[in-house]
């Protein structure tokens, strides 16, 4: 089993940036393709971003790709969310997922373990 817990969500303005964390417990991250997803009220749980084992790859929807970044320490079983250039329509519940695969995954239903979600809040 591997815990997941989301930190650093908040309520900023337009144009500010956050950093969100995800810090593991109960297994190493190593082996654990990662995830940022986000949920905004009435919507499906949507992908925000996806990182491999070893950071050589990582992917992001249109929405935020040249926003958003994600990287992970793995010494630290940690992996981060960077978002800058912060717009209304990115508030959301943030979470990070987990999972145990070869390839990075778009798709909620490919993650095996999740957090609880960090709020973020971006007003205009």
């Amino acid at each position: 089993q591997v815990q997941l817990v989301e930190s650093g969500g908040g309520l900023v303005q337009a144009g500010d940036s956050l950093r969100l964390s995800c810090a593991a417990s109960g297994r190493t991250l190593n082996n654990y393709i990662m995830g940022w997803f986000r949920q905004a009220p009435g919507k499906e749980r949507e992908f925000v971003a996806t990182i491999s084992q070893g950071s050589i790859r990582t992917d992001y929807p249109g929405s935020v790709k040249g926003r958003f970044t994600i990287s992970r320490d793995n010494a630290k079983n940690t992996v981060y969310l960077q978002m800058n250039s912060l717009k209304p329509e990115d508030t959301a519940v943030y979470y990070c997922a987990a999972r145990a695969g070869v390839y990075t995954s778009f798709r909620v239903s490919d993650y095996n373990y999740w957090g609880q979600g960090t709020q973020v809040t971006v007003s205009s």
